[in-house]
């Protein structure tokens, strides 16, 4: 008994998506610059400062991570 095995591959890139791969990818880059410069100024902040603004250093990486990414 034969086996036959249909292999489909897709001829090219469609530049459509290619466009959409590098814009989804150019969002991701922004969206990571967010995170690491909020969470530079943060850690930046003093103890005294922090506790002005309701946090604590345990927090800033999730303060951080709600500022770049909460608007997906």
């Amino acid at each position: 008994m034969a086996l036959l095995n249909q292999i489909h591959t897709q001829k090219s890139f469609a530049p459509a998506g290619v466009a959409q791969m590098v814009q989804a990818l150019r969002e991701k880059i922004a969206q990571y610059r967010v995170y690491r410069q909020t969470l530079t100024e943060l850690n930046a902040l003093s103890g005294r400062e922090l506790a002005d603004l309701g946090l604590n250093r345990s927090m800033l990486k999730r303060v951080a991570l709600e500022a770049a990414y909460e608007n997906i």
